[in-house]
């Protein structure tokens, strides 16, 4: 029963990044490179494994560190192991492809100050033990990329009639231009916050429902 209850909580605290607390779709959080960078799959991946990298690194750390931490410096000093991994991640970028580095432009550095980050260090790593703090960080990592690529597939399909540069409609293809633009951005992002909720309460309606059902006499 132990292990049972002890994988269950593994497995709560994986999966709530990627549903429950999804940092894009339900705490609405790092919306800044969400808009900026998603004009292309190409780039929202890049963006995503990037944040993910210097997310799990630093929480990792953070972790390992907590009890040797004051309190008083605590935030300057997460900003500083953040900032390091971003580092890392900046000159990784640029040794793999200059032209994803400048398409990705100051976002890459703007990791540093990434709320999703910053938040999960202060709220959960320098509380947690590092195998915890890990697991929620992959989970928030995840949720976090697939925020990404659910908006840069769709802007990068309609507004260049292309997924991940390959070619799909052909050269008849009319694009969506206000896709690959600021406020196509803004448009992608709004219906995917819609078909997220509307999910939610569908979830949150069939377990009333299950409830319900359960409480009746003779059930």
């Amino acid at each position: 029963m132990t292990r049972r209850r002890e994988a269950q909580l593994d497995w709560n605290t994986f999966s709530e990044g990627i549903w429950q607390e999804n940092p894009v779709f339900v705490m609405l959080l790092g919306l800044c490179p969400i808009l900026a960078v998603t004009n292309s799959s190409i780039n929202a991946l890049a963006m995503g494994l990037a944040t993910a990298f210097v997310l799990i690194a630093s929480s990792l750390l953070i972790s390992m560190l907590r009890n040797y931490i004051p309190k008083q410096v605590r935030i300057a000093t997460y900003i500083v192991i953040i900032a390091t991994f971003v580092t890392i991640v900046d000159y990784v970028i640029q040794a793999i492809s200059l032209d994803l580095y400048n398409a990705l432009g100051a976002f890459i550095q703007l990791i540093v100050v990434n709320c999703v980050i910053l938040g999960r260090a202060e709220a959960y790593a320098s509380k947690n033990r590092p195998s915890v703090a890990v697991l929620n960080a992959v989970g928030m990592s995840i949720g976090f990329a697939l925020a990404l690529l659910s908006l840069g597939t769709v802007r990068e399909i309609f507004g260049n009639g292309s997924l991940f540069g390959y070619d799909l409609f052909g050269d008849g293809f009319e694009p969506w231009v206000v896709m690959v633009l600021p406020p196509g951005g803004f448009f992608v992002l709004g219906g995917w916050l819609l078909l997220f909720e509307w999910f939610r309460q569908r979830k949150a309606e069939a377990q009333g429902e299950l409830a319900a059902e359960s409480s009746k006499p003779g059930a």
